[in-house]
């Protein structure tokens, strides 16, 4: 794990354009908790998220429900909750709260709430749902790790990218699983690899290739900047600790942790390996939706897909049900 590369460098001129001076230095207070929340806690934040690429999130959809147009949230109602009504689901870690607020439009569902410690993208959400009618939604400013969770009193705890950003997660696995009513769900749709995003030298080497080879000058002028991407060294450990101290803690620990505590009733593969590294900063150009680029990111789609070959994914989607108390060790 180096401690600086030279993707540090453009990652810190980058957020100075897109963010202000006045975040950078957010950036050096000692308090963790508040480095943290500065990382997130800002619903008008422009960026270039790869994820958000509409095409990414047809090809998650169609990973696990089978369709391109059916997204996890319907397919996990479809196939768990049918006939099932009067639910409590509890989201650790939910940031702007989409996924549950999806969730929340189901009719299942009693109660769902978001916990989180960004304030303004919690009280964002809640006006959505006001605004939709949306009685059961709630929101719960709180820090996870500090947050009692109550023997069997929830029937669906929900991690959507957020796992990765708490320490011991073999604690707060164990946590969840007794936090469970009898016939509870465990749903987690997360990042599950290296440890502080240190991606693995096959990663980086193909993801420079794919940047070199197959990705067209036009699509690499990085967002609000005139630079262009030319090489991906990955994030060193500093920038990493500065920005987000909670970024990716024991990520390589989540996988371990879910086998210890519980069953699968569900997973699948959602890739992340390829793509993460070669659409940062750059997926602004991947939104639109003609033909050369709906043809190259096919072509990326491909790509990682054969990468996924040799290595686990990044990105997990998993159902699980709580192991029985004499089959947990």
């Amino acid at each position: 794990m180096p401690w600086l590369t030279s993707d540090d460098f453009l990652e810190t001129l980058a957020k100075l354009r897109q963010r202000g001076l006045p975040f950078l230095l957010s950036k050096l207070v000692p308090n963790n908790l508040a480095r943290t929340r500065s990382a997130f806690d800002d619903p008008q934040l422009q960026a270039a998220n790869w994820w958000q690429v509409p095409a990414v999130r047809q090809r998650w959809s169609e990973k696990i429900s089978g369709s391109a147009v059916i997204p996890y949230e319907a397919h996990v109602a479809s196939r768990y909750l049918a006939g099932r009504s009067g639910l409590r689901l509890l989201s650790l870690g939910s940031g702007a709260c989409s996924h549950e607020l999806a969730f929340a439009r189901q009719p299942h569902f009693a109660e769902v709430r978001c916990v989180d410690i960004a304030g303004r993208l919690l009280q964002q959400a809640a006006e959505t749902a006001q605004a939709e009618g949306l009685t059961n939604f709630r929101i719960e400013v709180a820090d996870v790790n500090q947050r009692p969770l109550a023997p069997g009193s929830y029937d669906v705890i929900l991690f959507h990218s957020a796992l990765h950003h708490f320490r011991d997660v073999a604690g707060i696995v164990a946590r969840v699983r007794a936090a469970l009513a009898p016939g509870g769900l465990l749903i987690l749709n997360d990042y599950v690899g290296p440890a502080r995003l240190q991606w693995t030298p096959t990663q980086l080497r193909e993801a420079n290739r794919v940047l070199r080879d197959v990705v067209p000058a036009s699509y690499r002028q990085r967002f609000l900047s005139r630079q262009h991407k030319r090489h991906i060294s990955g994030p060193g450990r500093l920038r990493m600790y500065l920005a987000d101290p909670s970024e990716a803690a024991e990520s390589d620990r989540i996988v371990p942790a879910l086998r210890k505590h519980f069953q699968p009733l569900e997973e699948a593969a959602l890739g992340g390996n390829l793509l993460t590294l070669v659409l940062k900063d750059i997926a602004h150009h991947f939104l639109a939706e003609d033909a050369a680029t709906q043809a190259l990111l096919l072509e990326l789609f491909r790509l990682e897909d054969a990468l996924l070959e040799t290595e686990p994914s990044n990105l997990l989607f998993g159902v699980y049900r709580p192991l029985a108390d004499n089959t947990a060790s």
